[in-house]
């Protein structure tokens, strides 16, 4: 999330930003690749997300959520959608966790309910 935010706001690369982070912190590196491919794969996709972002968002612009949040809602969309052994709670628990960590107790609520319709979505889909 932090890669995604700093590439938003800073105008550099997600493998810029996970090698910054990366250099700044001590993790394992699979843990590093694990968040790079992830940064890099939801930054592909980034266009795509938002729509979905702002199609769940009833009377709030992607302009009026702050870019924490929105980095975190397009981490978690993304996963989502493509990391099927994370299970959907995990998910959405990790986001809203984010969301309380650099953002508000608001945000966190703002973050759970977008991520709660987007599964209630993808569920009705698959039923039809």
């Amino acid at each position: 999330m932090q890669a995604l935010y700093q590439s938003d706001i800073a105008q550099v690369s997600v493998e810029e930003a996970i090698d910054e982070l990366s250099e700044r912190e001590s993790y394992l590196v699979e843990t590093v690749d694990f968040a790079r491919r992830l940064a890099v794969n939801t930054w592909a996709e980034k266009d795509a997300i938002d729509k979905m972002i702002a199609d769940l968002s009833r009377n709030w612009t992607m302009d009026r959520m702050g870019k924490v949040i929105v980095c975190v809602l397009r981490l978690a969309i993304y996963e989502l959608l493509h990391e099927r052994d994370t299970p959907k709670s995990v998910v959405i628990n990790e986001a809203v966790e984010l969301a309380k960590k650099f953002s508000t107790d608001e945000a966190s609520k703002f973050v759970n309910g977008i991520l709660g319709a987007f599964i209630k979505g993808q569920d009705k889909c698959l039923r039809e």
